[in-house]
């Protein structure tokens, strides 16, 4: 899945760069849209991200392109990977996993693909 989202001014720290935790919400929207594709009607909770580093600085104005791709599945979870770019550079990589919950947020088994 690719998609893309536009840095403003609200999205910026005191130094005039894209604040890191705009960026972690981002990755973690894009990725929970794709479960919600990959896995329609059925409920996921954030448990985790691998990785948290910022490889650029992003400036006002820039479309950041976002790239997320399923790279595992479990039986109760589903992980993905989700790359950013700024033009064509990447500035930050993360796997994101959900867990499967039921209405009362407890876990529960992924159905059969």
């Amino acid at each position: 899945m690719e998609t893309y989202q536009l840095v403003h001014p609200e999205h910026l720290n005191h130094y005039g760069h894209l604040f890191g935790g705009n960026l972690l919400k981002w990755v973690d929207e894009q990725a929970w849209i794709a479960a919600s594709i990959d896995y329609p009607n059925l409920l996921f909770v954030t448990v985790g991200m691998d990785k948290v580093e910022f490889k650029k600085g992003v400036q006002m104005g820039a479309v950041l392109r976002f790239d997320v791709q399923k790279a595992r599945v479990g039986h109760t979870s589903v992980t993905y990977r989700v790359d950013v770019y700024n033009g064509a550079d990447i500035i930050f990589s993360t796997h994101v996993t959900f867990v499967h919950v039921d209405e009362h947020g407890h876990k529960k088994q992924l159905p059969e693909s």
